[in-house]
């Protein structure tokens, strides 16, 4: 079930966690921050929201398997932003036990034709090219 919202931060992801978990859930695949990058939010309450939701979703019996998806930040942050941004996704997957895909959208930024208009938000092409990303590591966990 993918129960992702449009526009959402790290912070609404959270909030609606519970009624995800009302059912349940062998495989929890978390990907959010991406728009708490683009609005410049505190990485250290990014990392804490996310943190929040592997905290809950161990506590399922039996507890799903974790796969944790990366983001980035946009440049015009500066780099320490960036890179505490970046410390993230690796620092509570490896807290966690979770598998990590190091960059949801690794090959499409940059690449028009993998892009809308926006420059930020994938085309079809681009949305094909994050499940191929997304499935090398989700794949494992499901056979």
């Amino acid at each position: 079930m993918n129960a992702g919202l449009s526009g959402e931060t790290s912070a609404g992801a959270r909030r609606r966690l519970d009624w995800l978990l009302k059912q349940p859930v062998a495989v929890l695949v978390v990907e959010t921050g991406a728009n708490d990058g683009l609005r410049a939010q505190d990485p250290d309450a990014t990392r804490a929201n996310i943190q929040a939701m592997l905290d809950r979703a161990k506590g399922q019996a039996p507890p799903p398997r974790l796969v944790l998806l990366a983001m980035e930040a946009l440049p015009n942050y500066g780099e320490d932003y960036r890179r505490r941004f970046r410390e993230i996704y690796p620092a509570l997957a490896k807290a966690n036990g979770a598998v990590l895909v190091p960059f949801l959208l690794e090959g499409v930024p940059g690449v028009p034709s993998l892009n809308q208009a926006d420059g930020i938000h994938p085309t079809a092409e681009g949305h094909r090219r994050l499940a191929e990303t997304v499935w090398k590591a989700l794949r494992p966990l499901l056979s």
